[in-house]
């Protein structure tokens, strides 16, 4: 029997690469986004490509409300949800913290930690009535260690990281796995958006290097889903070769290398 998995910000990056992937394995998606011609070009696409069954849900995480309406639907329908992937967040903006923006401060705590609670304030309780169950929250390096200027974000990935560790703790009696997998720099709209549209900007991130590509997330998400039962990963970071941690990448060893001449 096909399981199901439960996709959050699945119309691009990541999400979108996790969906594909899980489509092509044979299994049922449930895929939600902002952008209702989005996700339907996306179940469109998969649906044709690989012959699975998908389920779209257009909503902002950031309204409790909608997140409890689409929720009451899939209850309604009796679909049972075997992964969930908390993937929607972003950054917004890079400024100091005297200079910041409280926009986008309120942006990044209510997508990245707010939303992430409401979705899975509704799910874990399907899968604890099921017995079974996967989470995965995508993390960050930011949530590791903070770099000049990333201040809010990096707080909110270091919340993931901490609501992670207290799922595993909360969730372990009934079976559901926790997982958390903190990317480094990869090359999605991530940059584009924290800087509101400037694509320039947003290029220059990956000047000189090779980052991870949204293929390499999923491919971790799916390796991390599909172990045995008995075999859960924890936490899981990875970075593309030229960058050490969240801050020192070759673009930072060059500079140490220019002060030692």
């Amino acid at each position: 029997m096909s399981k199901t998995i439960f996709i959050t910000g699945a119309t691009s990056g990541f999400g979108r690469s996790i969906a594909t992937l899980f489509a092509q394995n044979g299994y049922r998606l449930i895929i939600t986004g902002r952008r209702e011609e989005r996700l339907q070009a996306v179940k469109q696409e998969l649906e044709t490509a690989y012959n699975t069954e998908i389920t779209t849900l257009a909503f902002d995480i950031r309204d409790r409300e909608a997140v409890s309406r689409a929720m009451d639907g899939l209850e309604t329908a009796g679909l049972k949800i075997d992964i969930l992937v908390n993937n929607a967040g972003l950054a917004a903006g890079m400024s100091s913290i005297e200079e910041g923006n409280i926009d986008d401060w309120e942006t990044m705590i209510d997508t990245n930690v707010k939303g992430l609670l409401y979705v899975t304030r509704r799910v874990a309780p399907l899968m604890k009535a099921q017995g079974s169950g996967h989470i995965i929250n995508i993390g960050s390096t930011a949530g590791k260690l903070v770099y000049r200027n990333g201040n809010v974000y990096c707080a909110t990935k270091y919340a993931v990281d901490a609501l992670t560790q207290a799922m595993r703790i909360d969730l372990l009696p009934y079976g559901i796995k926790v997982t958390a997998v903190n990317p480094g720099m990869a090359e999605t709209e991530f940059s584009l958006v924290r800087f509101k549209g400037d694509e320039d900007r947003a290029k220059k991130v990956y000047d000189g290097f090779k980052p991870l590509q949204p293929e390499d997330i999923a491919n971790v998400v799916y390796y991390c889903a599909t172990l045995p039962p008995h075999v859960c990963i924890n936490d899981l970071t990875l970075t593309c070769l030229t960058q050490a941690n969240g801050f020192y990448s070759i673009k930072e060893a060059d500079l140490v290398k220019g002060s030692e001449i």
